[in-house]
């Protein structure tokens, strides 16, 4: 039997709470070793429900990879003269002003060129370049926290990136090739936001954050049925004898959130040329129970609702598996962060 040899905590630090997941590798092979969650009031003291997470989860590993978001996160897909990779850090710093709203000195940049073969470009003498920026204040709250409950963070990546990762790993770890060559779209959608990562094959090309989520459907479910959030959380599930009504409360938020995925959509294939193909649902938002045929009706497109924790080995003696498949849609973005145990 193989010792592991590698382990990575992933944790994803959301608005409404933190999700972990711990991943090894066993020889050539990935495993969920540990998971946990525990939802959290604010974002005001977060060092005490994740120093009590992990005292729940016993985590072994202090090497940490965990994802930034919001506003003062600045992803730009952009288009530059076709320069080595060897030099491309240097020129995106000259090409960073154009994008970035903020000093310099202020963030944080990152920047990968993309693989245009995806697209079938040809020879254009340009190159598609992903830019990054973070203001550096966010990225050192972060560590800070990390710090307080003894956590090494080795990566600190995007929230989108990390929903692309967690996808990637599962088309990996698949039996069959089910998007290859594709354009398929994933849609996260969380508490207070939605993540959006348009993909071909395992390559990203378009990310956004849409500040609409399922706290918006909650709250209308609320309101109508005039429950408490905890009995509308439950309704959005499994809506009883009152599922007209549900629906009927939610269709202006539903409308909202297709709407500006619609306008995504539209960006993504006017830059690029190609069509989404595919919509690949996930997050708690995603497990309303009309959304599915809904945006099948707004898109005219296949829905899919997808397990990240899907094709892992699962170490049954150290993970609550009834729990981790329980709330699977909501573990893409940690998935994706543990899935930086690859990277190692």
């Amino acid at each position: 039997m193989f010792k592991p040899k590698k382990t990575v905590l992933g944790l994803d630090i959301g608005s409404s709470s933190i999700k972990a997941i711990e991943m090894i590798i066993k020889g050539n092979e990935y495993a969920i070793s540990n998971y946990g969650q525990i939802s959290v009031a604010g974002q005001e003291d977060l060092a005490a429900p994740l120093k009590e997470l992990l005292l729940q989860m016993n985590v072994k590993s202090r090497r940490v990879a965990t994802a930034i978001s919001g506003r003062e996160v600045i992803v730009r897909y952009i288009s530059m003269p076709s320069i080595a990779n060897d030099d491309l850090r240097k020129a995106v710093q000259f090409e960073a002003d154009k994008y970035i709203p903020y000093d310099l000195h202020e963030v944080i940049l990152d920047s990968q060129r993309l693989d245009e073969s995806a697209l079938g470009l040809g020879n254009t003498g340009e190159m598609k370049v992903l830019l990054v920026a973070a203001k550096r204040s966010l990225i050192e709250q972060r560590v800070q926290l990390l710090n307080q409950v003894s956590l090494a963070p080795f990566v600190i990546d995007v929230d989108s990136f990390a929903l692309g990762n967690a996808f990637e790993l599962k088309s990996i770890l698949s039996p069959r090739a089910e998007v290859e060559g594709k354009v398929v779209a994933l849609v996260d959608i969380g508490y207070s936001k939605t993540n959006i990562n348009i993909m071909i094959g395992n390559n990203s090309f378009f990310t956004r954050e849409i500040y609409l989520a399922g706290n918006e459907f909650t709250e209308e479910i609320q309101k109508k049925l005039e429950i408490t959030p905890e009995e509308a959380e439950g309704c959005k599930k499994e809506p009883g004898i009152y599922a007209l009504e549900i629906q009927e409360a939610i269709s202006s938020v539903v409308d909202d959130l297709a709407n500006e995925i619609s306008l995504s959509f539209d960006y993504f294939e006017g830059q690029f040329e190609r069509e989404v193909e595919e919509i690949y649902l996930s997050g708690g938002g995603s497990q309303l129970f009309s959304l599915e045929p809904d945006f099948e009706r707004i898109f005219g497109k296949r829905i899919n609702h997808w397990d990240p924790t899907e094709h892992f080995e699962i170490l049954n003696d150290q993970v609550d598996v009834e729990a981790l498949r329980l709330n699977a849609p909501q573990l893409s973005i940690a998935v994706g962060l543990a899935a930086r145990i690859k990277d190692i």
